[in-house]
């Protein structure tokens, strides 16, 4: 059987792509190795969203390049960064075999059979949903099902549209199929994904059913999902999340800034007014939920008076978390033609005050959870306590604590200590 390595960079979607890559090469006879020492085939599945991102598989690419002295070895670059730089990576990186962009994975075994052009797996298919190929997941308390591919959005920051094509959804019963297997081969924990999930709708199925019915798949304790957005955002999800147990308490709901004005500019399609109107709302029928969000600082044409909107929002909401950003170009986004005149000192300053004001927030709320009891959901060992356990809350939040479990067990867990990104505490 060729054996096939591969690194996956980016996020969650990216995470589930590599399971449904390796389920795809897996049904034609390959088998995953953990070293590029010993595999016939190198694959690197990729980001596109930020040029850090870039620079690291580069350099990957020419670290990997040497793997290549073996006879028959084959590199490649999957995902969404194949899609959005092809020529550039052909022309920088000429020992890449093949390029395979998001919807190219089922051509992947044919494409490693012969020598055809990389080009040839970088179309675009505004029907693949991958809804009939396997998954081969990694054994773990939480499973990642992709519901959608590509996104219908177009904010003026963002490349998935142009690299991950329009957006589609994978029929209802499948996604329920696959939840079940997942929680036959140990899933307690399920997150559905997708660039706008909670826009999610397929044949007479719309979001808020769907939580309905993965939820109900014997076997899964919870439900989570990502990315939401605050436009989707409908009264059918908040009484799914209000009234189904397994439903995580936890919203991920990102404003990306405090300003009307650069909503405006990054096309959002909501207000502050309305936004805050959300938040209050989910709030009032999910009293224990955790809200985060993701912001960007330093968008073309943000003023000192942006700034500190996004900063007073912030105080007002108070997030338990927030994935804070100074803004960067990216070649083939709508923002691309605007003037980044924000000086890079200037978004620097801003970010880091963004952060200190998050850590403060994030540590608050975790602080008034010290001596209540909390239900974790048990992933494995702590990583730095020897003989603890960690897992995370339905809020998703993380904890340690001592005393023996086992990994894929609820237990309840009374908080002893806390910090801005952890909880401590024993076994209640």
């Amino acid at each position: 059987m060729p054996a096939v390595y591969i690194e996956t960079y980016g996020c969650q979607m990216n995470v589930a792509d590599t399971e449904l890559i390796l389920g795809t090469l897996g049904a034609h006879g390959y088998r995953r190795v953990d070293s590029p020492e010993v595999a016939d085939v190198i694959l690197l599945n990729t980001c596109a969203i930020r040029e850090h991102a870039e620079q690291r598989v580069l350099g990957r690419l020419g670290a990997l390049a040497r793997h290549k002295q073996r006879a028959g070895v084959k590199l490649g670059v999957t995902g969404c960064m194949a899609q959005h730089l092809r020529d550039r990576l052909r022309e920088r990186a000429p020992q890449v075999d093949l390029l395979v962009g998001p919807d190219g994975y089922r051509h992947l075994p044919a494409l490693l059979a012969d020598d055809t052009d990389p080009h040839l797996g970088l179309r675009l298919d505004a029907g693949e949903t991958y809804a009939d190929l396997p998954v081969t997941r990694e054994k773990s308390v939480r499973a990642l099902v992709s519901i959608m591919r590509g996104c219908d959005r177009f904010c003026t920051f963002c490349i998935v549209p142009f690299v991950r094509g329009r957006e589609r959804c994978l029929p209802g019963p499948a996604i329920v199929e696959q939840t079940r297997a997942a929680a036959d081969a140990g899933a307690r924990e399920v997150v559905l994904l997708g660039q706008t999930v909670n826009a999610y709708r397929h044949d007479g199925w719309d979001f808020a059913r769907l939580l309905r019915a993965v939820a109900a798949v014997p076997g899964i304790a919870r439900v989570r999902f990502t990315s939401p957005h605050p436009a989707e955002m409908s009264e059918g999800v908040i009484d799914a999340m209000a009234e189904v147990p397994a439903i995580a308490p936890q919203l991920h709901l990102p404003v990306q800034s405090g300003s009307d004005r650069i909503l405006v500019r990054m096309a959002r399609d909501y207000d502050l007014a309305g936004y805050e109107v959300l938040v209050e709302r989910v709030r009032s029928r999910i009293p224990d939920v955790a809200l985060s969000t993701d912001v960007i600082v330093g968008f073309p044409g943000e003023t000192a008076d942006d700034y500190e909107a996004t900063v007073s929002l912030m105080e007002r909401v108070r997030y338990d978390s927030a994935f804070l950003f100074k803004y960067s170009a990216r070649s083939g986004t709508r923002a691309d033609k605007l003037d980044d005149d924000v000086p890079e000192a200037e978004k620097a300053e801003r970010l880091t005050r963004l952060i200190e004001l998050q850590e403060r927030t994030s540590a608050a709320a975790n602080r008034a959870l010290v001596g209540t009891d909390v239900e974790v959901l048990v992933e494995g060992p702590a990583r730095r306590q020897a003989g603890w356990m960690a897992g995370k809350t339905p809020q998703m939040k993380t904890t340690v604590f001592s005393g023996h479990a086992s990994v894929g067990e609820l237990v309840r867990v009374r908080i002893e200590a806390s910090s801005a990104h952890t909880l401590r505490g024993s076994r209640a």
